[in-house]
């Protein structure tokens, strides 16, 4: 099964890079637009620009349409998606979905060797086709290293994650920051059809941490999911206050505080 997921996946992706004439890219993007529900109103081109679907999956924002806040000790939320769950680490696990559960050191691998994740707070925004598909940083920090973790390609729907573990192993990209000397980490979680995450700057590295060592600004564009998929943020103890009102379900949108850094 593990195998006829990612041939799906592979196909997809090949299908979405299919080149359209330029006549049909308009009333494609339309269509998806309308059974999706994405607000074609945002995207940054013309439709006719976008070569193929996959290039209209990614396409950027127009300038302005997400300011960051003025607050800058605001934890800006880094995608467009829905909250999956806001949960501290107790005992080494923290919460994927109502009733399910899982480690969170499976879920970063090497990149948490000796960090203390007790306590810590985990966010998770699952992203929908409907969604922008680029992904920012939640604040100004080191981007230290970058791993890929080869593994499943299980549907990160949130109704799949209510009934099957599946952040702690499918297919994922795990940054590692540090900010005012503390560790944190986010968590780029592929899925069925969604097997290509690309980092800014930062080459494929299954199984070998990439060495990045640089600083990025709050809002700056780090990567980008080639369909819809998942992320986490996995913030150290007393890095930051997530907001009290945040739930399960809840719409966020890039940019939007998610809390205070403190």
């Amino acid at each position: 099964m593990k195998f006829l997921r990612r041939g799906l996946s592979h196909l997809v992706g090949a299908l979405a890079d299919l080149r359209l004439p330029s006549f049909a890219r308009a009333p494609v993007y339309k269509a998806f637009a309308a059974y999706a529900g994405a607000d074609l109103s945002e995207a940054e081109l013309p439709l006719r620009e976008y070569p193929s679907l996959g290039a209209f999956f990614v396409r950027k924002l127009k300038s302005g349409v997400r300011p960051l806040p003025s607050d800058a000790r605001a934890l800006l939320c880094p995608v467009d998606g829905r909250v999956q769950a806001v949960h501290p680490v107790i005992q080494g696990r923290t919460v994927q979905a109502k009733g399910r559960d899982y480690r969170v050191e499976d879920l970063l691998g090497p990149l948490c060797a000796g960090a203390d994740l007790e306590g810590a707070d985990c966010l998770t925004v699952y992203l929908s086709p409907r969604d922008y598909h680029r992904i920012h940083a939640p604040f100004e920090a080191r981007l230290e290293r970058a791993l890929w973790l080869d593994s499943e390609r299980w549907s990160v729907a949130p109704q799949v994650l209510e009934r099957k573990a599946v952040l702690d192993v499918n297919e994922r990209c795990v940054l590692e920051f540090t900010r005012e000397g503390r560790r944190a980490w986010m968590v780029l979680v592929g899925a069925l059809n969604v097997g290509r995450m690309k980092v800014v700057a930062v080459p494929d590295s299954y199984g070998t941490p990439a060495q990045v060592g640089r600083m990025v600004q709050r809002g700056e564009e780090l990567a980008r999911f080639e369909m819809g998929s998942t992320i986490v943020l996995v913030l150290p103890k007393g890095m930051a206050r997530i907001d009290a009102a945040l739930q399960q379900r809840d719409p966020v949108r890039l940019h939007q505080s998610l809390g205070q850094l403190l």
